[in-house]
């Protein structure tokens, strides 16, 4: 079963890689076809009269395609998501107990998060160019998960606490997820000065994605701090030992309040706010990658 699992791994993975190659091909399409227009406009009559096909061919170029590449890459996203999720119930079948318990295991999980996020987030708001940066940073940590042995292994005493170990990585899970969405909102209000195409999204609308999603990042954190004490004074005897990967999780929530706290209390917008957010996600991948390094309780995560 645990190969079927890893087959589904690579699914998902391919499926990825073809919804962000759709997206880009669509925006290449999209530039393409405007910079077209545009030269075709300096053709047009002073009177900007037209014969009744040049009219109707203008009609129909300007009309949005109903099923068009992104509606494809959406698809594949949300497929992604149905495999991967299937992946995860069948090692936990498997091993009979959640996907986890290792480092291979958060790196999935990481990766569900962040595809949940995507699908949530691109239904909600509808901003669907948000992809050409999520997507990218999701591809990334599934080929880094094939990358780990995917076999299982006995779970260590720290980690027989099924309950507390479910909700504490599965409140991580989401926390991440959301932060990548307001990472790439951020990286895309960062970039647009630079970008002279009329379909990315307004600064304003990217603000306000990058805040709805430190609404959810935020409390998952929380709660995720909070399990992750209990847990440990349970598995070590102490609630807090200012273990790296601890302290790098609160590091991060801190990131994160400032934002919060900037933002509501100060109304503090645009090019400073989007630096935190960034610099809040780059803290979460030190978090995940960092014990990987420095060592501590967490070595096996």
């Amino acid at each position: 079963m645990l190969e079927i699992s890893q087959a589904l791994l690579v699914a998902t993975t391919a499926l990825i890689t073809l919804a962000l190659g759709a997206y880009l091909i669509a925006v290449f399409a999209a530039r393409l076809q405007h910079s077209t227009a545009a030269r075709q406009a300096v053709l047009v009559p002073a009177s900007g009269q037209q014969d009744g096909s040049a009219a109707a061919a203008a009609s129909s170029s300007a009309a949005p395609a109903r099923r068009g590449l992104t509606w494809f890459g959406s698809r594949f996203v949300q497929l992604a998501l149905i495999l991967l999720s299937a992946s995860m119930l069948v090692r936990m079948f498997a091993t009979g107990h959640p996907p986890f318990a290792n480092h291979y295991e958060f790196a999935v999980s990481f990766a569900w998060g962040m595809i949940l996020a995507q699908v949530y987030f691109e239904w909600r708001y509808k901003v669907r160019t948000l992809a050409l940066v999520v997507l990218p940073v999701i591809l990334g940590m599934l080929i880094y998960a094939s990358t780990l042995s995917y076999e299982a292994n006995p779970l260590m005493p720290a980690l027989q606490n099924s309950p507390l170990l479910t909700v504490h990585v599965f409140t991580a899970a989401l926390a991440y997820g959301a932060a990548v969405i307001a990472f790439g909102a951020a990286v895309m209000y960062l970039l647009a000065p630079r970008i002279k195409w009329r379909g990315w999204p307004r600064r304003e609308v990217l603000d306000e994605l990058g805040y709805k999603a430190v609404i959810v990042t935020f409390p998952m954190l929380t709660i995720m701090i909070i399990l992750g004490s209990i847990w440990a004074n349970i598995a070590w005897g102490r609630y807090w030992s200012w273990d790296p990967k601890e302290t790098a999780a609160l590091v991060t929530w801190l990131i994160y309040g400032a934002y919060l706290h900037a933002r509501v209390v100060r109304d503090w917008r645009g090019a400073k706010s989007a630096w935190l957010l960034v610099a809040g996600f780059l803290a979460i991948l030190f978090t995940y990658f960092g014990n990987l390094f420095f060592g501590g309780l967490h070595a096996y995560a």
